[in-house]
């Protein structure tokens, strides 16, 4: 919206021209989330608090989580407004690839809202059930994979690219739409596991949310993408405005969500959030660096898979609870050193993912 606003300044003032780069609109795009966050995060804590719409804690759990009951949740729905309104101000509204990571972030959190909604307002312990949540996923993740395949205009926006080697590129084909659908069905749930700590789960998204638009803006760069030997894709650079929205609406989340928490963001931002970092790597062809970065969320999926296949085959658990974080937990870890070393192993795993741009 600014940039259309902007072209038509410029017409009287060429300085307009400025708003054309890239690496301004991300800036201004991160700065305009973190203070929407902070203007709205208050009221939404409040008018959850009236509504008593709070956190339900499993008996079964570390008991050092019983003092959590009743803090707001449902708060990613502030994330979702703060990227929602940050992109589209500061995102080319012309692109398809900003409105694909939009529609399919804000498609996600209705499913989470409804998951929310059914938990903690009308009390119902089930929520939205399971086979009907995961075919709303399956038909959004698929219809988007299925618009990103018929729109693509060269064939480097349907291979598959493996990080630090430069030559091994794999023709994907229709497989493409199977591996998107994947990533992005994936990813959500994956982060969506993941939330169970205090910060746990939106640091983790911000530092890969930062990445992937690095990898965003110079895919979109000739020069940049030719220089590394990245897939060249035009248009994709302006998810570096989307991804920089979510780092900003991250932060600003994280200052309500830090240890102990006053809100906690629900399915509503987890499944969002999660399906937004699986449709900008889609679209960067970075699933596999993905992958690598998010390595958190993959082992915390991985953990609750051998939990579950353990019990059923055996009648034995592998952790003394599944997710991961909460074996730790029932190990006797603080929550916060839980919080803060999955962190650290995120930023190591960003380190290694960027390290891909080079090492070739």
């Amino acid at each position: 919206m600014m940039l259309w606003l902007a072209d038509w300044l410029a017409q009287w003032d060429p300085s307009f021209h400025v708003l054309r780069y890239i690496t301004l609109r991300a800036i201004l795009a991160a700065l305009t989330a973190l203070v929407i966050s902070f203007l709205v995060g208050p009221l939404l804590i409040r008018r959850l608090s009236r509504r008593q719409i709070g956190q339900t804690v499993r008996d079964d759990g570390p008991r050092s989580h019983l003092s959590k009951a009743g803090t707001p949740t449902m708060g990613g729905t502030l994330i979702l407004v703060a990227i929602a309104v940050s992109t589209l101000a500061w995102g080319d509204l012309g692109n398809r690839y900003v409105w694909v990571a939009l529609l399919v972030t804000l498609a996600f959190g209705v499913i989470g809202f409804v998951d929310d909604y059914k938990k903690l307002v009308k009390k119902d312990s089930r929520g939205l059930i399971a086979r009907w949540k995961y075919l709303w996923q399956s038909l959004i993740g698929l219809g988007a994979a299925l618009y990103l395949y018929a729109s693509a205009g060269t064939p480097a926006e349907t291979q598959l690219f493996v990080p630090f080697l430069k030559d091994v590129v794999i023709e994907l084909g229709p497989m493409y739409v199977v591996l998107a659908y994947f990533v992005i069905v994936g990813s959500s749930n994956a982060v969506n596991l993941t939330d169970g700590l205090d910060g746990l789960a939106i640091m983790p998204t911000v530092m890969v949310a930062a990445a992937l638009a690095i990898f965003a803006y110079l895919s979109g760069h000739a020069y940049f993408a030719s220089y590394l030997f990245i897939p060249k894709l035009p248009g994709v650079g302006e998810l570096a405005i989307f991804c920089s929205a979510i780092v900003g609406a991250g932060l600003g989340f994280l200052w309500f969500n830090a240890y102990p928490a006053q809100v906690f963001m629900g399915d509503v931002g987890a499944l969002a959030l999660g399906a937004a970092l699986g449709v900008v790597a889609v679209s960067v062809r970075q699933e596999l660096v993905l992958l690598i970065m998010g390595g958190v969320f993959v082992v915390e999926t991985l953990s609750v898979i051998v939990q579950v296949a353990s019990f059923k085959l055996t009648g034995r658990r592998v952790f003394r609870m599944a997710p991961l974080h909460h074996h730790f937990e029932l190990k006797g870890w603080p929550e916060p050193r839980v919080i803060v070393r999955f962190w650290i192993i995120t930023v190591i795993l960003v380190l290694v993912g960027l390290s891909s741009l080079k090492i070739r």
